[in-house]
């Protein structure tokens, strides 16, 4: 008899109260208490065209004070280009050191892969150029209702040949965050299969790259991850524009990473959603011969601990950045 066969018995478990543990700084505590306290995000369903469009202009009006700040606090220079018919902003650290001024950062932003862009795009771009000390590229590329996949890949690898016309692939290195990171890996993968030369290092911050989200913390972790409390099918659908989940270029979890990827790292949380991803994915490129490194902070959830929040005050957030840093100088 195959275990599909069998009933499968789940496991119950009671209700119960989480603390933030003492197991971590106080300000992470912190930002847990914070986020706990923030009500549930509920979504338009995938066909709701006019929904999403009123979801995006309330998510623009609630987010521009943050990005404004994050802005105004950030040290680099932020322009605005146009690279492969893609806007960028282009991140430039103040002081960049030497040994960094050829390197370059392809950022994706995160945001479930409808909000983030524009000035939220610019500030996370800043955010990432300020902690890496890395002339960061943020492509604020194009997002459903009106722009579903593949627009959003296809503008990342456009701004990457861009990118090769000025730096070494070598001295490259493609990152992102939530949606971003998927994206990371998709834009890699697409470099690959058109025969263009790899990025040095491939960087996915707790990375949505399942869209059928079949992994284990996207039921243990539902709610306790105080950031994204549940998963987003909604988002994914719509991105997905009727296409097959499993698509590598959707899901890149799904690709066969056997025929060539850049080292990597990831970065997760024991209470981010999203760890099921990162450890997944982290398996299945070790088991392809690629060097992967998997960073896993405790009690963590999706995006760290008070997203938007100067990367300084919570420690383990600031642990972050210096992990990459130091991944990023390593391979590029």
């Amino acid at each position: 008899m195959t275990v599909e066969s069998q009933a499968l018995t789940p496991v119950a478990l009671p209700a119960r109260t989480i603390h933030p543990p003492t197991t971590i700084s106080e300000a992470a505590r912190a930002a847990l208490a914070a986020g706990a306290a923030l009500p549930e995000v509920t979504r338009p369903a995938a066909d709701d065209i006019e929904g999403w469009r009123r979801a995006l202009a309330a998510s623009e009006a609630l987010w521009e004070p943050v990005a404004a700040r994050m802005l105004a606090e950030c040290r680099c220079k932020v322009d605005t280009r146009t690279l492969g018919r893609t806007t960028v902003y282009v991140c430039t650290p103040a002081g960049l050191e030497a040994p960094s001024r050829d390197r370059a950062y392809l950022y994706a932003h995160g945001g479930a892969f409808v909000f983030g862009g524009g000035r939220f795009a610019a500030a996370t771009g800043a955010v990432e150029a300020d902690r890496l000390g890395v002339t960061t590229f943020s492509v604020d590329y194009r997002m459903p209702p009106e722009h579903p996949f593949p627009a959003a890949p296809e503008d990342g690898l456009a701004v990457y040949r861009e990118l090769l016309r000025t730096y070494d692939a070598r001295r490259i290195a493609i990152g992102g965050s939530s949606a971003g990171g998927n994206l990371a890996a998709a834009i890699t993968l697409m470099i690959r299969d058109r025969g263009l030369p790899l990025p040095g290092a491939v960087v996915l911050l707790t990375p949505e790259v399942d869209l059928t989200e079949a992994g284990d913390t996207f039921r243990t972790n539902e709610l306790l991850d105080v950031t994204l409390k549940r998963g987003l099918p909604e988002c994914n659908a719509l991105y997905a524009a009727g296409r097959d989940l499993r698509d590598p270029y959707l899901s890149p979890l799904f690709a066969d990473l056997a025929r060539g990827f850049p080292p990597t790292l990831i970065q997760s949380g024991t209470r981010d959603l999203f760890l099921s991803n990162s450890v997944q994915f982290h398996r299945k490129l070790r088991r392809a011969g690629v060097a992967a490194e998997l960073h896993v902070w405790e009690a963590m959830p999706h995006g760290g601990f008070g997203f938007g929040a100067d990367p300084q005050a919570v420690p383990e957030n600031a642990e972050i950045g210096a992990e990459v840093r130091r991944f990023i100088d390593r391979c590029c």
